[in-house]
């Protein structure tokens, strides 16, 4: 048992495992955002535009419930036992997913182009050509170790005085 319990906490504990649990509780978090978006910003608009209709009650009714409809609301539907077809709640998770993948994409987008951006800096030269016999050699040499020419301070300071 202890050695199980070893495994997993090495496994628990491996940058990948901690850095996804990270990234799922921060998903959680930003999908309670989301969906408060939706419902409370983007379907009223919506709503507004389209002359007033409220998607989260916007269902259709396939079989009547206990008391008989017509139904205000979804929740008076669900109440009386009603079986409907949620099309408004449907509707706000299409949004809700549209908005999520925009982020992503965006995100992922952000993220690619920033390591293209580190992989096109110019690394700091850790080399340079003698400047006697041109053979490459450390920039910080002191010394050649081809032609054995003494290079005081490193090349960079010894072409300077050239």
């Amino acid at each position: 048992m202890a050695k199980i319990f070893k495994e997993f906490r090495e496994f628990a504990v491996k940058g990948n495992v901690v850095d996804m649990a990270v990234g799922i509780i921060i998903g959680s978090a930003f999908t309670l955002i989301v969906q408060s978006l939706v419902a409370d910003v983007m379907n009223p608009l919506i709503g507004l535009l389209v002359g007033g209709i409220d998607f989260s009650n916007l269902f259709i009714v396939l079989r009547q419930g206990v008391t008989e409809g017509p139904y205000a609301t979804l929740g008076e539907a669900q109440a009386a036992g009603a079986v409907t077809l949620n099309i408004g709640l449907f509707i706000n998770a299409v949004v809700s997913f549209a908005i999520v993948a925009l982020v992503v994409f965006l995100l992922v987008r952000t993220i690619n182009r920033l390591k293209r951006e580190e992989a096109l800096a110019p690394a700091s030269p850790i080399e340079e050509p003698c400047p006697y016999c041109l053979m490459i050699i450390p920039i910080k040499a002191t010394r050649c170790g081809h032609c054995t020419a003494t290079l005081p301070g490193g090349v960079v300071e010894h072409q300077a005085e050239s």
